[in-house]
């Protein structure tokens, strides 16, 4: 591979080194993608997860290739409780991980006193900057790469996610293993490994997020149509350029 001097670590690799890079982790399985990525990287590396359905099986997956990953929950302070209840149970399950909730510098008292009430309503982009995306940033300062449960069935943004790519935003290299898995398959995981899940899933939930901006979801709909429902936003920033 080419590398630059005096780049960011993930704008030394050329685009001929990424889809050299995808090519070769196209022959592999998601299992083989995950074991070239802590190879390559190990403790520079971290888990960005949100702990739903994907989040539970990359957990898993990764949990037998490094049994302590370093993995990092975006704790928004406005999460389900269903969802802190399964973070817990993951925590019993593999007690090995390192899994660390990044908090918002702001509190929401304090966001509420400087932004006005409800800022998730009135302007949803502000708050994922303030509550996920800049904790993600901190939380990835000095990192060489992250893992990320994207799939490419999930969203027509999300179509064109490679198993490794460059995230300018981060300033980080993203890994995706699971861009080929279909939803089915995500559930076929979690039920044949008996794995804990989010029990929102039961009840119409497929895509889980903040409370304040996650909705059920009727039959037959896109499966991210819960979420910032009524607003023309699809996508909380981590994965937008």
């Amino acid at each position: 591979m080419t590398f630059a001097s005096k780049k960011p670590y993930y704008d030394q690799l050329t685009e001929e080194d990424y889809a050299q890079l995808n090519e070769k982790l196209g022959k592999t399985d998601t299992l083989g993608v995950i074991k070239w990525a802590y190879e390559t990287y190990g403790d520079e590396l971290v888990y960005a997860c949100s702990f739903g359905a994907e989040g539970i099986v990359l957990i898993d997956l990764i949990s037998k290739v490094k049994r302590d990953a370093n993995i990092v929950f975006l704790d928004t302070h406005l999460h389900f409780q269903e969802t802190y209840d399964l973070i817990e149970k993951v925590k019993a399950k593999y007690p090995d991980l390192q899994i660390h909730l990044a908090e918002p510098e702001i509190s929401l008292e304090a966001q509420r006193e400087e932004y006005g009430e409800k800022l998730w309503e009135r302007d949803p982009d502000l708050c994922c900057k303030l509550r996920k995306n800049q904790p993600l940033k901190k939380a990835l300062f000095g990192k060489k790469a992250w893992v990320s449960g994207l799939r490419r069935e999930q969203s027509p943004t999300r179509a064109n996610t490679q198993f490794v790519n460059k995230d300018h935003k981060f300033q980080a290299i993203k890994i995706c293993p699971l861009i080929h898995w279909t939803w089915d398959e995500v559930w076929q995981y979690i039920k044949l490994f008996q794995l804990p899940y989010n029990v929102l899933h039961d009840q119409s939930y497929p895509s889980i997020g903040c409370s304040k901006c996650t909705f059920p979801v009727a039959e037959g709909e896109d499966l991210r149509s819960g979420r910032w429902t009524g607003l023309q936003k699809t996508e909380c920033g981590l994965h937008t350029k």
